[in-house]
């Protein structure tokens, strides 16, 4: 849906499928141990949401440079949520292709909508 001109962020394709990932880490961090609930949890959740967060944020400023600004921070969240989930997996706190997989499909997604910008 198009308000005045501008398309709303709930509209953007990488920002659902950076929601998708949101829902998936929060499940996905589900059975971690305890101890990580204020460590690597809560630092995942962080990443996780910051990316949604940036798209949409940058969606709503005045210009396609600061969008573009906003977009190569989410992406950075992006790489930042795709290390923890290397060190969840190192640390043997389950594996996750499926992931691993949505990232590198939204990395993609963003570096192209980067350039169409």
């Amino acid at each position: 849906m198009i308000i005045d001109g501008l398309m709303r962020f709930q509209d953007l394709l990488i920002w659902q499928r950076a929601l998708e990932i949101v829902k998936i880490i929060y499940q996905y961090t589900k059975e971690f141990p305890r101890e990580e609930r204020y460590g690597l949890i809560s630092q995942m959740h962080r990443s996780a949401v910051s990316i949604p967060s940036n798209i949409s944020e940058g969606n709503g400023r005045k210009s396609k440079k600061e969008f573009a600004q906003f977009l190569i921070i989410a992406r950075g969240s992006l790489a930042e949520l795709e290390t923890q989930i290397i060190i969840a997996e190192e640390l043997g706190y389950g594996k996750s292709n499926e992931l691993r997989d949505k990232i590198r499909e939204l990395y993609k997604m963003l570096h192209a909508f980067l350039r169409t910008l």
